[in-house]
């Protein structure tokens, strides 16, 4: 049995954290904040529940597998787990509108086609199945295996870009998001479609490699859900198994360096002072200046930008949520490229893509006269745009919310009480610098989208979480604690589940 000490209480960390219990060794998580979840947050306020987190899950399949190993409960009998179908709408510059199906190749299409046309949807079903083949090619280094040491193949893109001949000039090829949106798709609202699903994550279409398709490409054909009583209730789950795995958690607990004895890890110190021995640390969060013993590149997933943050006005409404209301819109600007400028650039943008979230949940709302609505903007992280300053945030929100009007009928005359959480408040809550959200690592040129492996160069001390192999996101941060947890168990000759 090894005493392992784990940095964090992240759903990465405690994936990690609930498997190596069950291996039967000690493990001990340290958390900085008082409470669990990391950037799987909630917020409550007179009967009203938002998440100030992910709005919906991808690839449940991550958590199930979790839930299965670590305990008799599945996650279906911990957690309730339903589809959102449809599972986006569109609202476009021009006045058009689009809802897709969850998890129906065939229904996309034929929704495409009848709301931008004859040929949309074979045009967008065409890319689907180019990003396909780039999942199966990446899908087992890139998710389900530990970062090899050996990474030129995830220096390739593996998007099989058609090459497009041209009259008097060589051919071209994409090889950025917004390449495949000008050159494939045709359709602005289609290219809108996509660089929309990329600045969702925090990547910029104008460099973000084309394996980015693999993003929507995950959410169409595995589906989107929704965990009832919003998504902080998975972090409760994880939490309840850790503990019935006998788990034990320190709050208020902030570590300050990893320890290092005989050329390993051998402990954490806190800051109050306490050193805590450990044969194994996990750090399950971004590491903060001097936490780590050792200097070594640390790559953002982003191409070597700055890593954008969430803009969130949470609103309390009167009056019932309509038939018929979607659980996800997504309100597109008419000029993505101002956008992009600005949140790359580090400036708040005069028009931002808003995602609304809706959903239809007892649980969120005093009573079913009242409805309780998420919005949600891509922007730049703090320090780069000053979120503290009170006039700014007002101006910003103001935009957010005239955005979601196109969405949310009679919205403005609706609004109870607006509670604003920008990256300002991301950072203190999380630790992350700037209130920055890690994105999924990409295969791409230089391997300039992948995050630090889970086994770092001094051994006994493991990375876990958005911020290491294979990147944000819920799915990608659970299966981040499974590599870690093999690792540890099985020791470097682990490659991940077959």
């Amino acid at each position: 049995m090894a005493r392992i000490a784990v940095i964090g209480a992240g759903t990465g960390a405690m994936a990690a954290a609930a498997r190596l219990s069950v291996a039967g060794h000690r493990v001990t998580v340290y958390e900085r904040s008082q409470t669990y979840g990391g950037s799987v947050g909630r917020f409550a306020r007179e009967g009203f529940i938002f998440d100030t987190g992910p709005g919906l899950l991808h690839l449940p399949a991550v958590y199930r597998d979790l839930f299965v190993k670590t305990g008799k409960e599945s996650l279906e009998q911990c957690v309730t787990l339903t589809q959102v179908d449809p599972a986006s709408r569109h609202l476009f510059a021009d006045g058009t509108a689009v809802s897709l199906p969850n998890a129906s190749r065939a229904g996309v299409v034929r929704a495409l086609d009848r709301a931008l046309g004859d040929g949309a949807g074979a045009s967008w079903g065409g890319f689907l199945d180019r990003a396909g083949t780039a999942w199966e090619r990446s899908r087992r280094p890139l998710l389900e295996e530990p970062l090899p040491e050996d990474r030129r193949m995830l220096a390739r893109d593996p998007y099989p870009a058609p090459r497009r001949r041209r009259l008097l000039r060589s051919a071209r090829q994409a090889t950025t998001v917004a390449e495949v949106g000008a050159w494939e798709l045709g359709d602005p609202r289609l290219a809108a479609l996509l660089d929309g699903y990329a600045l969702s994550y925090g990547l910029d279409p104008r460099s973000a490699p084309a394996a980015a398709a693999l993003l929507p490409y995950m959410e169409e054909t595995f589906g989107s859900w929704y965990v009832a009583g919003g998504m902080r209730a998975l972090a409760d789950a994880v939490y309840e198994r850790c503990l019935a795995r006998r788990v034990k958690f320190v709050f208020g607990a902030e570590a300050v360096r990893v320890s290092e004895k005989d050329g390993r890890a051998s402990g954490v110190e806190l800051a109050d002072g306490r050193s805590v021995e450990a044969d194994h640390v996990v750090v399950g969060a971004q590491p903060a200046p001097g936490l780590l013993p050792v200097h070594e590149e640390r790559p953002t997933a982003s191409g070597g930008d700055a890593v954008p943050g969430r803009f969130l006005v949470l609103l309390s409404l009167r009056g019932a949520r309509e038939a018929g209301a979607v659980h996800r819109t997504v309100v597109h600007p008419g000029d993505p490229g101002a956008e992009r400028e600005a949140v790359f650039g580090g400036r708040p943008a005069q028009q931002p893509t808003v995602t609304v979230l809706r959903p239809d949940d007892a649980s969120t709302r005093p009573d079913d006269e009242h409805e309780a609505v998420t919005l949600v903007a891509t922007v730049a992280p703090h320090g780069r745009v000053d979120w503290t300053e009170p006039s700014l945030r007002d101006r910003f929100a103001e935009a957010v919310i005239g955005r979601a009007a196109e969405a949310v009928p009679g919205l403005r005359e609706r609004i109870l009480h607006t509670e604003i959480r920008t990256p300002a408040e991301t950072e203190v809550s999380t630790g992350a610098a700037g209130g920055s959200v890690p994105a999924p690592a990409l295969a791409g040129p230089g391997g300039a989208w992948l995050h630090p492996g889970n086994r770092s160069p001094l051994p006994g001390l493991y990375l876990a979480g958005g911020w290491s192999h294979p990147g944000g996101g819920l799915a990608h941060a659970g299966m981040s604690g499974a590599l870690v947890a093999g690792l540890v168990v099985e020791g470097d000759g682990f490659r991940g589940s077959r």
